[in-house]
């Protein structure tokens, strides 16, 4: 069962279509996942259309509404909407669809090192960088804070760290007051969208912080 979420101010600023594209994405694959949510974000879409309708200093009203309907319904040469083919995405001797709003953006070849594989979704999101993450089974990210946000979304098999199991659906919001090693024993892929570097505080790891700017 899904455990973790997008707070009620994130679920509000993707309803309103205020929040940067890379987390937009990430909302919108998660609601895929979690109709508990989803149904969240339907009322609040519904309860800012009744209160855009009935704003009296609004430019927009129900005539315009209707007028506007009526002459879209008269066009003739309005291409005919193809039905959406889910993408059949492989991994690991795996395959299944990705989120719609994942598949939609052009991304990277996966680059591997070590257990870890990543590609870049190819989106100018100013500082923010969103990827899909393999990890293999019986893989692990070295022990690591943030010196921004890191949001992970699990979209297949598991993970666990110091603060619990995940399942696919899980939205885990991370900062630089969290500390985890990541792990996996039957492999996953997830999405993810940091807007800076790792920070990786044990051990040998240590020796990938001063090249972090280039590889978050």
């Amino acid at each position: 069962m899904i455990k973790h979420h997008p707070s009620e101010q994130l679920l509000s600023q993707y309803s309103l279509g205020e929040l940067p594209a890379t987390l937009s994405i990430a909302i919108s694959a998660h609601l895929e996942f979690c109709t508990c949510c989803k149904s969240k974000v339907e009322a609040l879409e519904a309860t800012q259309a009744d209160t855009e309708f009935e704003d009296t200093t609004s430019p927009f009203d129900n005539d315009d509404f209707a007028d506007m309907l009526s002459m879209i319904t008269e066009k003739n040469d309005v291409d005919a909407v193809a039905p959406y083919e889910s993408e059949v995405f492989s991994y690991q001797d795996k395959e299944l669809s990705l989120p719609r709003a994942i598949a939609a953006i052009d991304r990277s070849n996966f680059v591997q090192l070590g257990k870890l594989s990543r590609s870049r979704l190819k989106l100018d999101d100013g500082e923010m960088r969103a990827s899909l993450l393999q990890i293999e089974p019986n893989g692990e990210i070295p022990h690591h804070t943030h010196t921004g946000f890191e949001l992970t979304l699990l979209l297949d098999g598991e993970f666990a760290d110091e603060n619990g199991h995940y399942v696919p659906g899980d939205f885990i919001w991370l900062d630089a007051r969290h500390h985890h090693q990541p792990t996996t024993t039957q492999g996953c892929l997830c999405f993810t969208v940091v807007n800076s570097a790792l920070h990786f505080n044990k051990g040998l790891s240590k020796l990938l912080n001063p090249i972090g700017n280039l590889i978050y």
